[in-house]
């Protein structure tokens, strides 16, 4: 097909990318979208994360004094709906999210709430203020229940409790103890009922009007060790694919493209659900990148990351250019990962090495680092050092390469899962059977 002049533009351009970041978790795609030739500059909000990013891209304090020199803004976290809003009407050319969309990710009850006006159908969950009234619940209503933090604490992956007793005993243990470490300053909490089954999220880029093809269907890995053991950590890897269509995506997704286009949403989200025999489960909306999601989709995108999300900030209608097969990802990390401990961070982390075998940084996402000297060092307060990913036609052929791009790296104390991507094998089997690939 013949190339209009608008599009031959849109490909040829160099622009100036201003990254809002609350963590400097989007350092990879503006380290990237620099490598392309853009001009880029990093802003990150968090005090003890100032130094990530450093000798990698340009990074400013003030971001609203280079608010006239960019031609995009684009914003990596929930809670910057209303500036994003604002921008907007100012005309500006923004990928983030709205106050709506903010709301759905950061109040679990709200979100429910809309995914049942939107005719989606929910696991019953209730909100609480306080641990008494929780305890009182569950003994009046034993059963299986998740413990899910609202609001800003929800970012403390670990607090995020999956009860295994049937009468709920566990969970109610759990509860005792958040009540003697964290009093009154929990803040409001969710218990939603568990079910089993597949847990899988569909996610797509958002136009502002619509939503993009393909989408994409994503398996996390959650738990600190392999097996699904241990705490909580957020994530410490992720498979995934892309697809024309999805009866996950068609159940879910897909009912708020309107809401969204009338909430002035253009960005990325994502629904994660429980998924089984007896139906399609939603958990919870990240509307935002996902970490390290948007890491492992840049590596199956076929074109240069920051023309991406321009268009897409832009308003454009296209296809997205992506790999067939699979893509793949695994968080390398150091001590005192998944907790904050500043001590132990300064004692055996803090500006340790990665050392490279041989020169290859195809695949490697720099998290957590700044760049010193040509040196990748360790900084910020968490120990999320990489993200390496891999891509392969087969699931197999994706955890080779990833796997085999770990051991050409050196990172003194690091830990990561040797197992990403191995749920895939009986996950697919259950899919298939239940007619949800």
């Amino acid at each position: 097909m013949k190339k209009t002049t608008h599009q031959l533009k849109i490909g040829n351009s160099k622009r100036n990318f201003l990254f809002i970041s609350r963590w400097g978790e989007s350092l990879d795609i503006a380290y990237t979208t620099q490598q392309e030739g853009n001009s880029v500059k990093l802003f990150i909000e968090d005090k003890p994360s100032k130094e990530i990013g450093h000798g990698f891209v340009q990074k400013v304090q003030d971001w609203k004094k280079h608010l006239q020199w960019a031609d995009i803004v684009v914003f990596d976290y929930t809670g910057y709906g209303e500036i994003c809003e604002e921008l907007r009407a100012a005309k500006k050319i923004v990928f983030g999210g709205s106050q709506y969309t903010d709301s759905l990710e950061l109040d679990r009850n709200f979100g429910q709430n809309e995914l049942k006006k939107h005719k989606v159908k929910v696991l019953p969950s209730k909100e609480f203020q306080n641990f008494e009234d929780a305890i009182k619940y569950i003994k009046q209503n034993p059963d299986m229940y998740v413990i899910k933090p609202c609001g800003e604490i929800q970012e403390l992956k670990q607090l995020l409790f999956v009860g295994n007793d049937e009468s709920g005993l566990d969970v109610i243990r759990v509860l005792q103890a958040y009540e003697k470490s964290w009093g009154n300053n929990f803040g409001k909490f969710q218990l939603q009922r568990k079910v089993k089954g597949v847990e899988v999220s569909v996610s797509a880029f958002f136009n502002g009007k619509e939503f993009l093809l393909p989408l994409n269907i994503t398996f996390e890995h959650k738990k600190l060790f392999p097996k699904e053991l241990g705490v909580s950590t957020g994530e410490m890897g992720t498979s995934m694919f892309w697809v024309k269509s999805s009866p996950i995506f068609e159940a879910t997704l897909k009912k708020f493209e309107k809401t969204l286009e009338k909430n002035h949403f253009i960005g990325h989200i994502d629904l994660n659900c429980i998924v089984n025999g007896n139906g399609i489960y939603p958990l919870e909306f990240t509307s935002r990148f996902g970490f390290p999601q948007i890491f492992i989709q840049r590596a199956g995108i076929n074109e240069p990351i920051g023309n991406l999300l321009y268009k897409i900030a832009n308003g454009e209608k296209f296809t997205i250019n992506v790999k067939k097969g699979f893509q793949i990802g695994a968080f390398i990390v150091v001590p005192p990962f998944p907790f904050e401990d500043k001590k132990t961070f300064n004692l055996f982390s803090k500006d340790s090495v990665v050392i490279f075998k041989k020169e290859l940084k195809e695949g490697v996402h720099p998290m957590h680092l700044k760049n010193i000297n040509d040196e990748w060092l360790i900084t910020g307060n968490t120990g999320i050092a990489l993200l390496i990913s891999g891509t392969g036609t087969t699931m197999k052929d994706a955890q080779k390469m990833m796997y085999n791009r770990i051991n050409n790296i050196i990172v003194n104390n690091s830990y990561y899962r040797t197992d990403i991507g191995d749920r895939w094998f009986e996950d697919s089997d259950k899919l298939w059977s239940w007619g949800l690939l």
